[in-house]
Formats: structure tokens, C-alpha cells, sequence
């Protein structure tokens, strides 16, 4: 590539996905069209809605949308059709295996928590909720997320042109669940990575010798300058964390923890590259691709390596991929690394923060040529 190619090339990710908003604009089209009044009153907000920025992907008894339990056959359909239009087919098979955990999670919980045959409402894999906010027409803003326990996919689309995919977030547990293993392959090649470090490395990757319980930066809308995790899951109490502990883990923008991508070798920056792009590569390849080749011309300097906790497979740990726009967390800390919770955020446009911001009459009105179309050029 020219030098002056190389120039063309945007600072951050242009976000142009018409194909992929295409494609979900019909689905939703689609499933909204063939709800009952009640379910679609359900299932549409208003694009300033505050649900719209609650992407908390755990269990919550006043969670927003028309779940996938309470869809017919046909229905079930098309909302399949509809979630995989915001992935990639991995993504997809990704998003399919953590549904389907929950019925192992129901059978291991029944014994271990007491639960009985309660255990089947409250580890369903149909108890994932479609949402749509705004007018999901052309050229119009608007957005759609699917949420349930493991699972947040979160899209904000603005004009048929521009599109935000994340926060991404994928969970599973257990670890594996029988041949479900949703998150297995980055868990195999994030432990390869630190493996590969020498002891010096390893100790400038060791942010901290104990693992936050959840994402140290929680499930803000947007990720602010600096943040500190939580002292533990939520519900869960088995696992608790000190101030001193929230210090030493915290988030923060100017000062990447962990080892630069510009110390490592270019094996051990390979299998670096390969754990983000897993991550990039569960949104559609329309928008992934611009991630990806952003990330290629940064390079190793833009990218810092992280971990916290123990060392080995079976124990609580965590690890956090840091670049001047994404960040990925990865925490595996409850229940002795059996319970795994794993996200991609844009640093700026997590549920479209910069998009919205850079085109505001577009959510607080109509757009020109839709109120125009409406409006007399010469009144008689």
C-alpha cells in the first residue's frame, strides 16, 4: 500500500455497514410485523428510552422486550434470522451455545443451589429478550438488542449508513458444558500467550495478583476516563474483592496496565492479534473488517496485555486487551474459573455514543427529506 493510501485510511472506524443494516432492517421488519399489539408494545421504545443504555446482561425480573419464550414458530424464525444479522457466523454459533448452556446450567444449579423444578423458569435458553428503540425504517435512527443472562448484543444504526455493534458481550458457564464451549478457543490461546512470556514479561503483564469478580468497567453505557470494578458480582457473595484490590484493577484510559504489544516477539504478538480479532470477529464482517484493518495499521504500539490473577487454568483470573479505541475484558473468577464473562467494547461508540453525537437532529426529529415530504413548497 502507497504512503499515501495509507493516509486515506480513517482514524477510527468509518462504522458504514448498509449491507448489514440492510439485511436487519428487513428481519426486524419483519418480527415486529408479525407481533400482537401487546408483544409489540412490549418490544418498541422510544429512542431515548433509558432501557436502551442498560446493556446488564444478568437475569432481572423487569427486563425489557418480547422474549423468545413468549414467540411462535414463525416468530422464532425470523428472530433467529434477526440475530444473526448482527453477527458473524462464529458470533452466531457463539450466541447459539450460550442459549443452550442455560438448560445445563439449570441441571448443575438444581442440585448445587436448591432450586428444583424452579430451576427451569429461571435458567431458560427461550428467556432472551428482543428490543427495539426508535422508527426502524430508512434512513432513520434507530436501534435493537438481544439480552438475556450471558448474552447483551447491542446495535444503534443511524441513517441506513452507519452502524455501532457493541458492547458485545458473550458469557458461559460451566467451563465447558459438556461440547458447549463457547468461549473455550480464546481462554486456550490467552493462557498459550502468557505461557509464551518470559518471567520478566509475565510480571509486567501481572496487573494484579488477584482478579476482579466482573468487568472493571462494570456495565457503564461508556466507559469513562478512569474506572474501578465492583467488590463482587452481583447475587454472588462468594467472591469479594478489597479497596486496595479495586485500586490495583482499575481502568484507566491514559495508563494501559499490562505489557505493550511493542515488547513481544512476533509469535507471541500473533497469538495477541488472534485474541482480539476473535473478539472483533463476532460482529458482522461488514463492520469487523474496519476494526481489523485498524488495528493492522496501529499496530503492536497501540495494543497493551493484561492479566490479573492466578496463572493456570482452574483458578480465578482475568485479562483485559486495551487499545486507543476497543477494549476487551475477560474475567473468569467465579467458582474457580468456571463461570466466564467476556466483552468488546468501542471506547467511543458503545451503543453508538459518537454516532449520535455527531448526528443529534437525526434522533431528536425527522430527517429533512422525511418531514419535506410532508411539508407544501408553495402553500395555496
Amino acid at each position: 500500500m502507497s504512503d499515501s493510501a495509507d493516509r486515506d485510511q480513517p482514524e477510527v472506524p468509518g462504522y458504514e455497514a448498509p449491507d448489514t443494516i440492510k439485511r436487519m432492517m428487513f428481519a426486524t421488519w419483519a418480527l415486529l410485523n408479525s407481533l400482537e399489539p401487546a408483544q409489540r408494545d412490549r418490544a418498541l421504545f422510544g429512542m431515548d428510552d433509558p432501557s436502551r443504555l442498560d446493556w446488564d446482561f444478568i437475569p432481572k425480573p423487569d427486563r425489557t422486550g418480547v422474549p423468545m419464550f413468549a414467540l411462535d414458530r414463525h416468530q422464532r424464525t425470523v428472530a433467529q434470522s434477526l440475530l444473526k444479522s448482527g453477527l458473524s457466523m462464529r458470533g452466531y454459533t457463539q450466541a447459539l451455545s450460550v442459549m443452550a448452556t442455560e438448560n445445563v446450567l439449570r441441571e448443575r444449579e438444581a442440585v448445587s443451589r436448591g432450586f428444583g423444578v424452579l430451576a427451569g423458569d429461571f435458567r431458560d435458553p427461550d428467556a432472551y429478550y428482543f428490543t427495539f428503540f426508535g422508527r426502524p425504517g430508512f434512513e432513520d435512527t434507530w436501534g435493537w438488542r438481544v439480552i438475556g443472562h450471558h448474552l447483551s448484543l447491542n446495535y444503534t444504526i443511524v441513517g441506513e449508513r452507519y452502524l455501532s455493534a457493541m458492547p458485545c458481550n458473550i458469557g458461559a458457564q460451566p467451563v465447558p458444558a459438556g461440547v458447549l464451549n463457547p468461549l473455550g478457543s480464546d481462554e486456550d490461546t490467552a493462557f498459550s500467550l502468557l505461557r509464551s512470556l518470559s518471567p520478566e514479561l509475565r510480571e509486567q503483564a501481572l496487573i494484579h495478583p488477584v482478579a476482579p469478580a466482573d468487568f472493571a468497567t462494570r456495565q457503564v453505557p461508556r466507559v469513562g476516563a478512569v474506572e474501578l470494578p465492583d467488590y463482587e458480582d452481583l447475587g454472588i457473595t462468594s467472591y469479594r474483592i478489597t479497596d486496595e484490590d479495586r485500586q490495583a484493577l482499575r481502568f484507566d484510559r491514559r495508563a494501559p496496565g499490562g505489557v505493550p504489544g511493542r515488547e513481544l516477539s512476533a509469535q507471541q504478538w500473533q497469538l495477541l492479534r488472534g485474541l482480539l480479532v476473535s473478539h472483533i470477529d463476532r460482529i458482522p464482517g461488514e463492520l469487523a473488517g474496519q476494526y481489523r484493518a485498524l488495528v493492522d495499521k496501529r499496530g503492536q504500539d497501540d495494543v497493551h496485555f493484561g492479566w490479573a490473577g492466578g496463572l493456570e487454568p482452574g483458578t480465578s483470573h482475568y485479562y483485559r486487551i486495551h487499545t486507543s479505541g476497543l477494549l476487551v475484558e475477560t474475567v473468569n473468577a467465579i467458582d474457580s474459573g468456571n463461570h466466564i464473562h467476556s466483552v468488546i467494547r468501542d471506547l467511543s461508540n458503545d451503543l453508538g455514543h459518537d454516532l449520535l453525537r455527531a448526528n443529534p437532529d437525526m434522533v431528536r426529529q425527522p430527517i429533512p427529506q422525511l418531514r419535506n415530504r410532508l411539508v407544501s413548497t408553495e402553500p395555496g
